[in-house]
């Protein structure tokens, strides 16, 4: 197994230390509040992708997301299920015209086009990563140069005409937004009538307590770790999707019945050959290779600190997971009414 170290190479060495003050101070771990998490979103989660993205990329992929997974599968294989799942819910047709909210690198992007032959459109508000992406795009060949673009813009202000699209996913990505209605009142107004958006999103579930000091850790760890300017409830999440128009026609938390839990591969305590840069063995070799790289000049000052930043994500998804608070496989499928 390849064992070459993320390099961020989005910042300057001189940025990077001050990103990553930057952006902590968003959060509640650093004093930061819900507040100004929501009113400076785009910064903070530019901020986080910039830092975060080489790390995802060495760690997990090109798929940035968990996946609901049976018994025998293995990590990658739950991923491209997931994605299929997605795309056979939303009824996609060769030439169907798709908006993937959020889009990251473009892997799930990606695989759909693959799979179903729809034209892709990724929507991402981070330079970088939309960098990635054409990177992954024009080798991944299959076609996929002609059928998958990306738009750097903000998905709380599309720039698409009114029914633009004949389907809108999101996988992981909405919970970024910092209004959830508004985001999804965006996702409405470009899907054509009756045509449908689904997803999978990240949500406290019914268990999660907000009077529960460790509950209320845990979550702040997950916002911290991962962008978040807070996160929702199940029932906050369906009510949004109504309150923007939709008709919801099915949700569920994929969780409950998968043979595998979700926070496997990010648990320091699973050990299996796919996922030994997340043990505790695993993070002791990354972070040797990434401090002798910062000894030398060729990571910048601070990679260290966000491999860090990334491992207590894991841990704070992990706990969340374990305590049964928290998911990131929230499916749904909403439908814009006829007009």
């Amino acid at each position: 197994m390849a064992l070459s170290a993320p390099v961020i190479t989005s910042r300057k060495e001189a940025e990077v230390k001050d990103a990553i003050d930057s952006y902590e101070a968003y959060h509640t771990t650093h004093g930061g509040d819900v507040a100004a998490r929501k009113a400076k979103y785009t910064d903070m989660v530019n901020k986080y992708y910039d830092l975060a993205t080489s790390f995802y990329e060495y760690g997990w992929g090109t798929s940035f997301h968990f996946a609901h997974r049976w018994a025998n599968e293995g990590h990658i294989e739950s991923l491209k299920r997931h994605e299929h799942y997605l795309a056979l819910r939303l009824g996609l047709q060769p030439g169907d015209k798709v908006l993937d909210v959020g889009c990251g690198v473009g892997g799930p992007l990606r695989e759909i086009a693959l799979f179903s032959g729809a034209h892709i459109t990724g929507l991402n508000n981070n330079s970088y990563q939309i960098s990635r992406g054409l990177y992954h795009n024009n080798r991944a060949g299959h076609g996929i140069t002609d059928t998958c673009c990306f738009v750097k813009a903000d998905f709380m202000k599309m720039p698409f005409e009114d029914e633009a699209f004949d389907a809108v996913y999101e996988i992981d990505a909405t919970c970024h937004a910092p209004d959830q209605v508004g985001c999804y009142s965006e996702v409405f107004r470009v899907l054509k009538p009756g045509a449908r958006f689904a997803g999978y999103e990240w949500c406290a579930t019914d268990k999660y307590d907000p009077s529960n000091q460790e509950h209320k850790t845990i979550m702040a760890e997950i916002e911290l770790g991962n962008g978040l300017p807070d996160v929702r409830t199940t029932a906050e999440t369906i009510e949004s999707l109504k309150a923007a128009g939709f008709v919801v026609e099915d949700f569920r938390d994929m969780a409950l019945d998968a043979d595998v839990p979700w926070w496997e591969p990010v648990d320091p305590e699973s050990w299996r050959l796919g996922n030994f840069r997340t043990t505790r063995l695993g993070r002791k070799v990354t972070h040797c290779l990434v401090r002798g790289l910062e000894t030398v000049g060729v990571a910048p000052k601070g990679s260290l600190e966000v491999a860090t930043m990334l491992e207590r994500a894991a841990d704070g998804l992990v706990a969340g997971g374990k305590k049964g608070i928290f998911t990131p496989l929230y499916f749904f499928v909403a439908r814009k009414p006829e007009a």
